[in-house]
C-alpha cells in the first residue's frame, strides 16, 4: 500500500485519485488559514514555483479541527490561499486530520511515520506546547498529527519518506525534496 491508493476529494468536491501523482514527488500537508504557522504558505509556494518543474506537488488539506483555525468554506479558503500567499498549488476539501473522522489518507500517513516532537529553537514552539497542555492533551499523545501545518514528504513510488511537524518550516525540507527529484 502506498499514497497512490487513496482516493481524496478537491476543494469543488470532485473525487480525485493520488495516483494521478505517480511519479512525482509530494509534499502533503494540513492547512489552515487563522493559525500562527498559516505565513508557512508563503514558503510553501515558494517551493512549488522551484521544483514543480521538477516533478514536486504540493497538496494542501484545509483542516478546522485544531481550535477552528479554518472556519470557511472552499471559496474562502481558496480565494485566500491565492489573494494572501499566491498559492497555486492544488487545494483539497477541507476534512479532519486526526482521530476517529480523520480522512483515511492521514491516517495512513500518520501510521508510516509517527511523531518525533517539535523543534523547539522555532519561537512558536513553546506556545503551541503550552496551548496543546492546557486546551488539547489528548493531541500531545500517540502519533496523531499535533497541529496545522504538519508535512508529509513522498516519494516518486508512493512512499511516505519523512514527517516534518509544524515547527519545520517548508524551506528547511528543500535539501530533502531535492534528494528525492
Amino acid at each position: 500500500m502506498n499514497v497512490y491508493d487513496f482516493t481524496v476529494k478537491t476543494n469543488r468536491g470532485v473525487e480525485k485519485s493520488l495516483s494521478e501523482y505517480k511519479g512525482k514527488v509530494l509534499l502533503i500537508v494540513n492547512t489552515a488559514s487563522q493559525c500562527g504557522f498559516t505565513p508557512q504558505f508563503e514558503e510553501l509556494q515558494k517551493l512549488y514555483e522551484q521544483y514543480k518543474d521538477k516533478g514536486l506537488e504540493i497538496l494542501g488539506f484545509p483542516c478546522n479541527q485544531f481550535a477552528e483555525q479554518d472556519p470557511g468554506t472552499a471559496d474562502e479558503i481558496q480565494d485566500f490561499c491565492r489573494v494572501n500567499y499566491g498559492v497555486t498549488f492544488q487545494i483539497f476539501e477541507k476534512g479532519d486530520v486526526r482521530g476517529e473522522t480523520a480522512q483515511p489518507l492521514f491516517k495512513y500517513l500518520t501510521e508510516q511515520k509517527g511523531f518525533k516532537g517539535f523543534d523547539m529553537n522555532h519561537p512558536i514552539a513553546p506556545v503551541l506546547v503550552e496551548a496543546l497542555k492546557a486546551n488539547f492533551p489528548e493531541f500531545l499523545e500517540g502519533d496523531g498529527i499535533k497541529w496545522n501545518f504538519t508535512k508529509f514528504l513522498i516519494d516518486r513510488q508512493g512512499n511516505v519518506v519523512e514527517r516534518f511537524e509544524p515547527t519545520t518550516v517548508p524551506s528547511a525540507i528543500a535539501g530533502d525534496i531535492e534528494k528525492l527529484l
